[in-house]
């Protein structure tokens, strides 16, 4: 069986671009597929998703229920809590678990607000 190859066919809107204006218009693509997802994610979490990513992180059952209230009463949610402990983790140069059980104590919150507030996503 022989295959109807149309490859050449499709490729014309394509064939005269450089690899840098393939490259760009290979992110501009993925960003059209992509951004509507996190957009999705940003509006339509919930708080049980929320805990669900910080215990796939490690962090204790205990602390996970803390550091989601503590991103609703900031406005954090719609940057995800697991992503909120992230930046305070990378921040501070320590790991994702002492980050987390910072945060469930009420530690460093202001600094991670901050970094939201900045455009830091």
């Amino acid at each position: 069986m022989k295959r109807q190859d149309d490859f050449e066919q499709r490729r014309k809107h394509i064939a005269n671009l450089s690899d840098k204006e393939l490259y760009d218009r290979f992110w501009e693509l993925t960003a059209q597929v992509v951004d509507p997802l996190l957009e999705l994610g940003r509006k339509n979490t919930t708080p049980s998703v929320e805990r669900a990513v910080l215990l796939r992180m490690g962090i204790s059952s205990l602390d996970t229920q803390k550091i989601v209230e503590g991103c609703m009463d900031r406005g954090l949610m719609g940057h995800g809590a697991g992503h909120v402990v992230y930046k305070l983790s990378k921040a501070r140069n320590i790991s994702i678990k002492e980050a987390g059980a910072l945060l469930a104590k009420g530690e460093g919150w202001d600094e991670v607000s901050a970094m939201f507030k900045k455009g830091g996503k």
